[in-house]
C-alpha cells in the first residue's frame, strides 16, 4: 500500500467543515480535525458560543474516529485582524473581518500550524471553492516555503494555482478567499468544491451529524454575534458625536454617536423625520454624516472605485492587463451580490481603478473589490477611493447648463473700431 497522506481539516463545528472531514476520510486520507478559536466572548446569556462550536466539532471527530485538536489564535486575531478593523472604522471606512481573518489567521497561522507543527501534507477547509489543482498535485508541493529571493523561480510563477468558483454558485465563497497567499492556495484542498449545499446537508444527515445540521448558518461578524453593532463598537472606540447633515440643502437634521457606528447605504435613525434618511457620505474631519431621502437617492450611486495595491491570487497581474494596462472582467464588493461587468486599469504603483458598466449602490471604502474572469477569482484590493456620485455629476451638469445658458443671454460686445 502506498503512502497515506495526512490532511488537517479546519473544523468550525458547522455542517460544511464536518462533511469536508468526512469526505477526506472516505477518500482514504489520514485526517486530523482542528478547531480554531479566535475570539473570547460570551453571548447575552453568558454562554460562550465558541465552546459550543468546539464541542460540536469534537463530537464529529469522535464519530469519524479521527484525532481532534484545538488551537487558540485569540492574541493573533486581536493584533492582526481586530485592531486593524478598529483603525479602519476610525478612518471612516467599513472593513471586512472575514476576508482579513482568512488572510491572516486561517490561511497563515493555522496553515503553518497544520503543516509545520502537525506535520500535515495539506490543509483542508469547508469552503465552497475550487482550485486548478487535483488533490494529488497538492501533495507534490514543496513542504517548506522557498527562500524569499529577489528573482522568484519563473516556473513557479508560470504555473500558479488558480482559484475558481465552487459548483454551488449561490454558496460560492471565493469572495472570502480573495486575499490569501499563493503558497496557502498551493497547500489547500477544498473537498466541497463540486458539491451543492443541499447535497452536503444530505451527506451530513446520512452520516448522523444531526447536532450540526440543527445549527443555523452563522452570518454576520463572528465576534459581534446577534448584538447591536453600535453598542458593540462603542465598547472599543470613544464616542465622537457629530451631525447628520442633509446632502440636498445642508440642514442639520440630528446627531449621531460617531461616524464609525454607521456605514454607507444604511438607514439613519433620526427622530422627527417624515421620510426615511440614508447615509450617503461621511466627513471624518468634521464628524458630519451626510444623509439623503429615499433608499435609492442618486448620491448613493457611483460607478468608479480605486483600490490600494491589488492582491493577485496568481501573484502577477493577468498578462493582458500588464500588456495594455486595461482589462474587461467582473466585479463584486459584497458576497453574493450579482457580478457586474467592469474595466480595470492598472496603475504604476499596483493599485487599480475599476470602472463599472452601471452605477452601483453604496460602494464603500474599506470593503474589498473582488474581481472575476469567467469562473476564476483573480484576487481583490481594498477600496480606498470612490468616484463622484450620480448626484454630484447631476449637479455638475446642471451648473454647466446654467453657465452655458447665462453666456448665451449676455449680449456679445461690439468690436471696437
Amino acid at each position: 500500500m502506498g503512502l497515506v497522506r495526512h490532511v488537517v481539516c479546519a473544523m468550525s463545528g458547522g455542517v460544511d467543515s464536518s462533511v469536508a472531514a468526512l469526505l477526506l476520510k472516505r477518500r482514504g486520507y489520514r485526517v486530523t480535525g482542528v478547531f480554531m478559536k479566535n475570539w473570547d466572548s460570551l453571548d447575552e446569556s453568558g454562554v460562550c458560543s465558541a465552546e459550543k462550536d468546539c464541542e460540536d466539532a469534537y463530537r464529529v471527530c469522535q464519530s469519524l474516529d479521527i484525532p481532534f485538536h484545538q488551537v487558540s489564535y485569540v492574541k493573533e486575531y486581536w493584533h492582526e485582524v481586530f485592531s486593524n478593523l478598529l483603525k479602519e472604522y476610525e478612518k471612516g471606512r467599513t472593513p471586512n473581518p472575514d476576508i482579513l481573518c482568512n488572510k491572516h489567521i486561517k490561511f497563515n497561522h493555522f496553515q503553518k500550524y497544520a503543516i509545520n507543527t502537525l506535520g500535515a501534507d495539506a490543509m483542508a477547509t469547508g469552503h465552497y471553492a475550487r482550485t486548478s489543482q487535483e488533490d494529488d498535485e497538492v501533495f507534490q508541493q514543496p513542504r517548506t516555503a522557498p527562500p524569499p529571493t529577489l528573482f522568484r523561480d519563473r516556473f513557479e510563477i508560470r504555473n500558479p494555482v488558480r482559484l475558481y468558483k465552487g459548483a454551488d454558485l449561490l454558496k460560492d465563497q471565493t469572495f472570502f478567499l480573495s486575499q490569501i497567499s499563493q503558497d496557502a492556495l498551493r497547500q489547500t484542498m477544498f473537498p466541497l468544491a463540486g458539491l451543492t449545499k443541499e447535497f452536503v446537508k444530505k451527506i451530513a444527515a446520512e452520516a448522523g451529524f444531526d447536532h450540526v445540521l440543527k445549527k443555523k448558518e452563522s452570518m454576520g461578524i463572528c465576534f459581534v454575534g446577534e448584538r447591536n453593532f453600535e453598542n458593540f463598537i462603542l465598547e472599543y472606540l470613544e464616542p465622537k458625536p457629530g451631525n447628520f447633515v442633509c446632502i440636498e440643502d445642508g440642514t442639520v437634521l440630528g446627531t449621531h454617536k460617531g461616524w464609525f457606528t454607521l456605514t454607507l447605504g444604511q438607514r439613519a435613525r433620526i427622530g422627527g423625520q417624515k421620510e426615511a434618511m440614508f447615509v450617503v457620505d461621511k466627513d471624518v474631519a468634521t464628524g458630519d454624516v451626510f444623509v439623503a431621502p429615499t433608499t435609492n437617492h442618486p448620491s448613493l450611486f457611483r460607478d468608479t472605485v480605486r483600490t490600494d495595491r491589488f492582491h493577485w491570487l496568481a501573484v502577477d497581474p493577468p498578462p493582458e492587463l500588464v500588456r495594455t494596462q486595461m482589462m474587461e472582467c467582473h466585479f463584486r464588493f459584497i458576497h453574493q451580490m450579482p457580478l457586474i461587468p467592469c474595466t480595470v486599469t492598472l496603475n504604476m504603483d499596483g493599485t487599480v481603478w475599476i470602472s463599472l458598466s452601471q452605477p452601483v449602490r453604496a460602494l464603500t471604502p474599506g470593503q474589498f473589490a473582488v474581481l472575476y474572469k469567467g469562473d476564476e477569482c483573480l484576487g481583490s484590493g481594498k477600496i480606498i477611493q470612490l468616484g463622484p456620485s450620480e448626484y454630484t455629476l447631476q449637479k455638475g451638469r446642471e451648473r454647466l447648463g446654467a453657465a452655458a445658458a447665462q453666456q448665451k443671454e449676455q449680449p456679445t460686445p461690439e468690436p471696437s473700431s
